[in-house]
């Protein structure tokens, strides 16, 4: 049976208009309209939201006085992936969730957008507006040039240290340039950031560095004065299926990276895709590949909707572009002829007495040419199995409340250690990790 699978369903034009911003910026006029619509409040819950604390009514404050420069600092001052937060935090669950003027007869004020009008009007002006510390005689090693490393390199080097980081992929940036959904981080956004943060100066990123097979954690100890670790998931989950490797069957994490780093119109493209997960890789992969012109989209996740990861806002997004999200439904088996994929049997599921879902014996089958896994991510210790390693649980290393490991000079954070898989999270880890790590180089 031949592949329905090709490249080129769309052309670059209409690629171009699917993959175009979900919300256009604000223009100066609706910033400092929107700005005014903000309470300033004393004790601002979206500020208490905010993984990273952000002064959210300072910022806005400013922003409505027309100081966008002044607004991007403070935003950056806790955030130094503010610019990309902006774009892909789920801000209709942490700080526009709370606003006070988020009732049945108002909205909340749209922080993320302003957020981004702050952070872009900061970006194209070129200005930086940190500078370092006196140097410390202090070196730091980093590794991962993802969310939580960049954040704790930069926190570093602010203070005075220096810093160097290994990444094992050819470009720094992590989740924001590899993992997200193309159509939330246009124009290069993942690159310029990291530009932006190199200009602290002081650090230094030797890409294609791969711990456990170019370095070892030990080595490091030895060398530096302290050590972050911030490995992301570097593993996926598998679906132990037979046929699960077949022609057209993808991880969607995978996937994702090719849609980020190649030409779009040169990506394998199937008429009738399924995709198996509820989070926003799942979500992405599958709003991803309808935009590039698969004819069905049809997510696929084994509990209800309540319980999926992604966003209520990230499930509409999938809606409206055309994704069907089927629930209480779990894949059972894929059917291929001579290797390739052509169809995915279901098994409907039912919540049982622990909260679990179990199948039911009946069943559905879904046509399918092309299928996604968006199963989920963890963390592999395969890297850390040739040192000392710090405590793992459930698959996770373990930190204290100041990112610190059971080993005394090393510390974590991001997805390695957390599992959320968001930015913002990983940005404070590693700002929190790098005062800590000053601490211990100032005092021990």
């Amino acid at each position: 049976m031949s592949s329905d699978i090709r490249s080129g369903r769309l052309s670059a034009e209409s690629i171009r208009e699917n993959y175009a911003d979900l919300h256009a910026p604000l223009n100066p006029l609706q910033a400092k309209q929107e700005s005014a619509r903000c309470l300033f409040c004393h004790d601002a819950p979206c500020t208490e939201a905010c993984p990273t604390g952000i002064d959210i009514p300072g910022f806005i404050r400013k922003i409505s006085t027309g100081n966008s420069q002044g607004a991007a600092k403070t935003i950056l001052a806790e955030n130094i992936m503010g610019g990309t937060c902006a774009n892909v935090c789920p801000v209709e669950e942490l700080c526009e969730q709370v606003c006070v003027l988020n009732t049945a007869e108002d909205k909340p004020v749209i922080i993320g957008q302003l957020q981004r009008y702050a952070t872009d009007h900061l970006f194209d002006s070129g200005a930086q507006p940190f500078i370092r510390a006196a140097d410390s005689g202090k070196h730091i090693a980093v590794i991962g040039a993802g969310p939580a490393g960049l954040s704790c390199a930069h926190r570093l080097a602010m203070l005075g240290h220096q810093v160097t980081v290994f990444e094992a992929k050819d470009k720094p940036g992590g989740l924001n340039e590899y993992g997200l959904a193309t159509y939330k981080m246009l124009d290069e956004r993942a690159a310029k950031e990291v530009s932006f943060i190199l200009e602290i100066g002081n650090i230094t990123i030797n890409t294609g560095i791969s711990l456990g097979k170019d370095i070892e954690l030990d080595a490091l100890r030895e060398v530096y004065d302290a050590v972050f670790i911030g490995l992301g998931h570097n593993a996926i989950n598998q679906l132990w299926l037979d046929n699960a490797n077949a022609e057209g069957v993808h991880n969607a994490v995978d996937f994702i990276q090719r849609i980020r780093q190649q030409d779009l119109t040169s990506l394998p493209v199937g008429r009738n895709v399924v995709v198996i997960g509820g989070g926003n890789t799942a979500i992405d992969i599958a709003v991803q590949i309808k935009k590039l012109g698969a004819e069905t989209v049809t997510m696929v996740y084994r509990r209800g909707t309540d319980q999926m990861g992604a966003t209520e806002y990230e499930r509409e997004v999938a809606q409206t572009n055309g994704v069907l999200i089927r629930t209480h439904a779990q894949p059972v088996r894929i059917n291929a002829v001579d290797g390739q994929l052509i169809s995915v049997v279901f098994e409907y599921t039912r919540v049982d007495s622990d909260g679990r879902p179990v199948g039911t014996g009946e069943t559905f089958t879904t046509p399918a040419d092309q299928l996604f896994k968006a199963i989920g991510q963890s963390l592999h210790p395969g890297p850390l199995s040739k040192s000392q390693a710090p405590d793992i649980e459930r698959k996770r290393i373990w930190v204290d409340q100041n990112q610190r490991t059971s080993l005394p000079d090393v510390w974590a954070g991001g997805d390695c250690t957390t599992g959320d898989d968001l930015t913002v999270v990983a940005v404070q880890d590693g700002k929190v990790a790098a005062h800590s790590i000053d601490e211990y180089l100032e005092h021990g």
